[in-house]
């Protein structure tokens, strides 16, 4: 039996997503983030030793980092479904857009995050000026301009084929929505990028993705 360690507002949300698409039989186990830190609890390290999610548990195996979850379910339960067919352009597309999610169009949105809490967290009267200020000046020089970038391409990329890797939905488009989302929630992604709204709409009004929002609860990457 497959048992997904499941955190709340987390990229996990992507696996239960995936093994619902799937109709994999699997068991869920919650855990919920510090209401402080907003860090996972230290009970996540009993699974693993990062002690983050998402993870799973198959059997003797255990298995975390997002792409490497789902390229697994889909190699040893998918029985073809949602990866094109090996040797093909459009499994070139898969992998590459599998490892683009968290390898290039993650980090920006981390740093805006980061240097947003840093801008509005709490500190001394006098050092929130300095931090504010240095945050805008990072926002202006690097993250605003690297957000820019990504949100242009992927947007430009979808001019090609209606779902990443080809006219076919795959769990390529499972591993992207989290970035997506993300953007959505506080990186500017707005009507100006009609074909990324027009994926994010299709993606939630999948049976399966809404299932997993009934399960594993909303997805909320701006916090």
């Amino acid at each position: 039996m497959i048992t997904l360690h499941h955190l709340d507002n987390s990229r996990s949300q992507r696996v239960l997503w995936l093994l619902e698409e799937l109709q994999l039989p699997y068991e869920i186990k919650r855990y919920a983030r510090d209401p402080q830190t907003m860090l996972a609890p230290v009970e996540l390290k009993k699974v693993h030793p990062l002690g983050k999610s998402p993870v799973i548990t198959d059997g003797e195996l255990t298995l975390a980092e997002s792409a490497t979850i789902l390229e697994y379910l889909v190699e040893r339960y998918g029985q073809g479904r949602l990866a094109p067919p090996v040797g093909s352009p459009e499994n070139l597309r898969f992998r590459y857009w599998m490892h683009y999610a968290e390898g290039s169009a993650m980090p920006p949105l981390l740093l805006k995050l980061v240097f947003d809490r840093i801008a509005n967290g709490p500190m001394p009267f006098v050092i929130r000026p300095v931090a504010r200020a240095i945050t805008k000046g990072a926002n202006k020089a690097f993250i605003g301009p690297q957000l820019k970038l990504h949100l242009d391409y992927m947007e430009s990329e979808l001019e090609k084929s209606q779902w990443f890797a080809g006219e076919e939905f795959s769990a390529a488009d499972i591993q992207m929505s989290f970035p997506l989302e993300a953007a959505q929630a506080r990186a500017g992604l707005g009507v100006s990028r009609p074909r990324l709204n027009a994926f994010l709409q299709r993606i939630r009004d999948r049976p399966a993705y809404q299932r997993a929002i009934e399960r594993g609860g909303p997805v909320m990457p701006g916090h």
